[in-house]
C-alpha cells in the first residue's frame, strides 16, 4: 500500500525530530562532562530546553492559526539539521544556556507544526494516522539513542555529530517538497478567525492526563543514560539503551495503537497502557543492573505508547468545542511534562538518587488509570 506524498512527508518530520531527540539522549552524560557541570547545572540547562520550547509553543500555535503549518514546520526543520552540532560545541555554560533556549523553541515549535500538519493530512486521507506518526518518532527517538551510544563509543562525540547531522539533513531533504500545504484550511476561509474558550474543566483533565504520562516519558530521555551510568554502573554503549529500549517497544506500540483501539477502545486500552507503563517504570526503579532497568523502560514504552495519542484524540474530539481549541490546551499542558517537568529532576536526583524519582512516576500512572473515562471520546475518530 503506497502513501500519499503529504504522508510520507509528515512522517519523514516525525521521525527526524525523534532522530535528534534520541542523539541528544545519548550525548547528554558527556555535555555534562564536557561542560564540568553538576546535576544542577545540567537540570538548569534543561530547564532553559523547556522553558523555550513553552514560550514557542503558543506563539507558533498562532502563526498556524493565520497562514497553516509549511513554511513553519520547513523553516523549524532547517534548524533542527545544525542544533546538536551547536550544542556540543557551545564553549562556556551561558553561550550553552542560550542555545538550549533556542533549541526547546525550535524543537517545540517544531512539535506543533507536525502535529498540526498530520491533521491536516489526516483530513485529505480521511483516515486516523497520528498514533503512526508518533510512532515515526518513537523510530527515530529509538535510532538516535540506540546508535548514539555506540558511535560515541566508537568514533568519538565530534563524528557522531557530524553523521547525526547529515542524517537529518537526507531526511528534511526527503521532506521539503512533499509537506502538505494547509494555509488555506488553517483558517477555514475566514479572515479573521476567533477562536472560543473552553467552557468546561474537560479539556484541563485530559491535559493533566497527557501531563501524567510525558512527564516519565521526558525524564527517561532527559535522566535514563545518566542513571544506568551513575547508579547502576552501566558503560556508554549500554546506558544508551535506556531511551532506545523505551522508544522502540513504543514505535511498535504506535504503530498497533490504532488497531488495538478500535477493537478494544479508547477506555479499556488506556488503562491497560496505565498498568504497563507503571510496572515498567517502578520495574526500572528497583533495578540493580543496567540489564533489568532497559527491560524496565522496553515494558514502559509498550505503556506509555498510545496514552498521548488517546488523550490528544479524546481532547480533539471533545463535543461542543470549535476545532483545535481543547486539543490546543491538551497539549500544551502535555508537552510540558516531556519538555519542562524533567528539569526539575535533577536537583532532586542530586539529594535522592535517580531510582525514587522513577519509582514515584511510575506509581503516578494510577491516577491516569482512574481518570481513563474521559477517553470516551476518542473512539468518535473513525474518519476525520
Amino acid at each position: 500500500m503506497s502513501f500519499p506524498q503529504s504522508r510520507q512527508a509528515v512522517a519523514a518530520l516525525f521521525l527526524a525530530n525523534g532522530y535528534v531527540v534520541g542523539s541528544w539522549a545519548a550525548l547528554i552524560p558527556e555535555f555534562k562532562i564536557r561542560l564540568g557541570i553538576d546535576e544542577s547545572g545540567l537540570g538548569l540547562l534543561i530547564l532553559a530546553f523547556g522553558i523555550g520550547s513553552l514560550i514557542a509553543m503558543p506563539l507558533c500555535g498562532a502563526i498556524i492559526a493565520k497562514s497553516g503549518s509549511k513554511k513553519l514546520v520547513l523553516r523549524l526543520s532547517t534548524i533542527l539539521i545544525i542544533v546538536l552540532m551547536v550544542l556540543m560545541h557551545a564553549p562556556n555554560v551561558i553561550f550553552a544556556a542560550c542555545a538550549m533556549v533556542l533549541t526547546g523553541a525550535m524543537i517545540g515549535g517544531m512539535d506543533v507544526a507536525m502535529n498540526a500538519n498530520a491533521v491536516s493530512v489526516e483530513r485529505h486521507m480521511h483516515k486516523a494516522i497520528m498514533s503512526s506518526c508518533h510512532g515515526f518518532w518513537s523510530i527515530g527517538g529509538f535510532a538516535g539513542a540506540g546508535l548514539g551510544g555506540l558511535m560515541i563509543a566508537q568514533f568519538g562525540v565530534e563524528m557522531h555529530v557530524l553523521i547525526v547531522t547529515a542524517i537529518v539533513a537526507l531526511m528534511i531533504g526527503f521532506a521539503w517538497h512533499k509537506v502538505m500545504d494547509d494555509a488555506v484550511e488553517s483558517t477555514g476561509g475566514m479572515k479573521s478567525p476567533k477562536p472560543a474558550l473552553p467552557r468546561t474543566a474537560l479539556p484541563y483533565l485530559i491535559g493533566a492526563m497527557a501531563l501524567a504520562c510525558m512527564i516519565p516519558e521526558g525524564s527517561v530521555v532527559d535522566w535514563g543514560a545518566l542513571y544506568l551510568r551513575q547508579e547502576l554502573g552501566a558503560d556508554v554503549a549500554l546506558s544508551g539503551f535506556a531511551f532506545a529500549a523505551f522508544s522502540g517497544t513504543m514505535a511498535i506500540m504506535r504503530f498497533l495503537g490504532d488497531d488495538i483501539r478500535n477493537r478494544l477502545g479508547a477506555v479499556l486500552t488506556l488503562r491497560l497502557s496505565a498498568v504497563f507503563a507503571g510496572v515498567g517504570i517502578v520495574m526500572a526503579s528497583m533495578a540493580n543492573v543496567g540489564e533489568m532497568a532497559i527491560l524496565g523502560f522496553a515494558i514502559a514504552g509498550i505503556g506509555v505508547a498510545n496514552l498521548v495519542p488517546i488523550a490528544f484524540s479524546a481532547a480533539g474530539n471533545l463535543p461542543g468545542y470549535a476545532p483545535g481549541v481543547a486539543i490546543s490546551v491538551a497539549t500544551f499542558m502535555g508537552y510540558s511534562g516531556i519538555l519542562f517537568m524533567p528539569s526539575l529532576i535533577g536537583f532532586i536526583a542530586e539529594h535522592t538518587g535517580f531510582a525514587i524519582i522513577f519509582m514515584v512516576l511510575g506509581f503516578s500512572f494510577i491516577g491516569v488509570f482512574f481518570a481513563a473515562g474521559v477517553a470516551r471520546h476518542a473512539d468518535g475518530i473513525t474518519k476525520v
